[in-house]
């Protein structure tokens, strides 16, 4: 494969992850499962300031079909419902802290630059 083919299949790959997890939402509804495990609807909208009930479960059907996430509903009374990521949205930790690193440093950079 030339280099070109190379960058070329790399930047349609960048293209359909962003597909998957663009948008406002995705990547911080990802990012709570990551460091608190399971979370139940209310606790993904306390750790989310701004999306409203509707959006964050349009959000969450698309994770589930993009098999990112685990919807369990629970036995209990009221029912409830817990999301976890499944073991390939697992393979989305290490990005997640890298993002997290990077918004630090961002922060840093920006704060400095004042």
């Amino acid at each position: 494969m030339t280099e070109t083919a190379c960058h070329k299949k790399e930047i349609m790959a960048i293209h359909d992850t962003m597909d998957v997890l663009g948008g406002k939402w995705k990547i911080s509804i990802i990012s709570t499962m990551c460091y608190y495990n399971h979370r139940r609807f209310s606790d993904i909208l306390t750790n989310l300031n701004g999306i409203s009930n509707k959006q964050l479960s349009k959000e969450l059907k698309e994770l589930e079909q993009n098999k990112l996430i685990k919807r369990t509903v629970l036995d209990t009374q009221p029912i409830s419902v817990q999301y976890n990521l499944t073991e390939y949205g697992w393979s989305l930790q290490n990005l997640i802290h890298d993002l997290a690193e990077w918004g630090i440093k961002h922060r840093q950079v920006i704060i400095a630059g004042e």
